[in-house]
């Protein structure tokens, strides 16, 4: 059983025998040497030349972005180790499901197997809601070769171009967050669109039929050609879910989801979308509960923070 330590005051930011901390979580210091280690594996790995110039707003967002995967991460082992849960090894969740789910949550799930081990614990009794059977279309709704990314402010996402986007694969516009897919549907078919903002961010997209794509004799691009959201600096590349909005995220859309007997090429179904909106809200409850983050280290969609703002 973990003993939980005196909750710290307010901004500390140091703790006897740990040094510098990056966060608390149950009143238990969480080293900043941890984040130091993760930023310089990512600027000493294969997608170094994608990461913000040291020193810059980007490179600041990227460390509170990387805070609260790391949090996340020590959150879940805490509870992993009181309920002797076992690690999980899964499939690391991709497209869709990622954008559902958050960067900072998918980040932690797909990169610790004891955030796996409480996701199946704490999602192993939740089904999907009856009423949202209510929204699925009797045919199946037309597939798009989809690229898309999610940007934390309209001067990036207005500086996108095709290849700066992810690669979702064969997929219904209707899995993609309504803001979006709206926008899509008014646009002609193949051209770029976007910026388009919601409760997530700055949504930019490309969607191709994918008959067409097929009388063309153009390739589609595999989901797995999808690179994981830590490795590219998503702190900047993905919009975090806001602490101060926790139910505004996109799995709330049911209609975004498709039946569980007729799962889409990617294999969401109604109840893994279930499972990832009640995981997500769960985090949202027990980081607002026991962790407690550190001056310089907030989360970066709080807009009091000073590099949470829009350039125009």
């Amino acid at each position: 059983m973990a003993v939980r330590m005196r909750p710290p005051a307010t901004g500390t930011t140091s703790a006897p025998g740990v040094g510098a901390v990056a966060g608390w979580v149950d009143g238990r210091p969480i080293p900043r040497e941890r984040l130091e280690r993760r930023i310089a594996d990512l600027r000493n790995g294969p997608f170094r030349a994608t990461l913000p110039v040291p020193g810059s707003s980007e490179d600041r967002q990227l460390a509170r972005w990387l805070t609260q995967v790391i949090l996340t991460e020590a959150l879940c082992e805490a509870v992993a180790s009181e309920l002797e849960l076992d690690p999980v090894e899964a499939e690391p969740f991709e497209g869709v499901a990622a954008v559902e789910l958050g960067s900072i949550n998918t980040a932690a799930y797909n990169g610790n197997p004891w955030v796996r081990a409480v996701f199946e614990h704490v999602t192993s009794a939740v089904g999907a809601p009856a009423e949202w059977r209510s929204f699925v279309p009797a045919e199946r709704s037309p597939q798009y070769l989809i690229r898309h990314r999610l940007f934390p402010d309209r001067s990036s996402a207005h500086r996108a171009t095709p290849d700066a986007l992810d690669p979702l694969g064969p997929a219904s516009l209707e899995s993609l967050p309504a803001a979006i897919a709206e926008a899509l549907q008014r646009h002609p078919h193949g051209t770029l669109v976007g910026p388009v903002q919601d409760a997530l961010g700055w949504h930019v997209a490309i969607a191709t039929p994918a008959a067409r794509a097929a009388a063309t004799q153009s390739p589609p691009v595999p989901a797995e050609a999808t690179i994981h959201p830590e490795a590219r600096g998503a702190a900047f590349q993905s919009a975090p879910r806001s602490p101060l909005s926790p139910t505004c995220d996109a799995s709330t859309s049911a209609e975004q989801a498709t039946t569980a007997s007729h799962p889409d090429r990617s294999g969401t179904t109604l109840l893994d979308a279930a499972r990832r909106r009640a995981f997500a809200r769960w985090l949202d409850e027990m980081r607002a509960k026991k962790v407690e983050l550190v001056p310089g280290l907030e989360h970066p969609g709080d807009p009091r923070q000073p590099d949470n703002h829009h350039k125009h």
